[in-house]
């Protein structure tokens, strides 16, 4: 099972983003997860990483919620 990680920067106001992005990835894929963990930060942060292995960071990547999703899906399949 995948055990993903979802750091945000607290004073940028990403908890809202950060926890609709928790909730979709759990819904999607329920017990096929170990974990979906928010981790707090600064600076502008907002990464995902699945098995300690970055999917997602906002400095490089748009912000797409499915788009992520689908990535979190690969390594669920993958470890399942």
């Amino acid at each position: 099972m995948a055990s993903v990680e979802i750091e945000y920067c607290v004073p940028c106001g990403h908890r809202s983003r950060a926890q609709e992005l928790q909730a979709e990835i759990l819904e999607e894929y329920g017990l096929g997860v170990d974990r979906v963990a928010l981790v707090t930060g600064d600076g502008g942060v907002f990464q995902v990483r699945v098995d300690g292995e970055q999917v997602f960071d906002v400095d490089t990547d748009e912000y797409d919620a499915e788009a992520i999703v689908d990535t979190v899906g690969s390594y669920v399949g993958a470890t399942a």
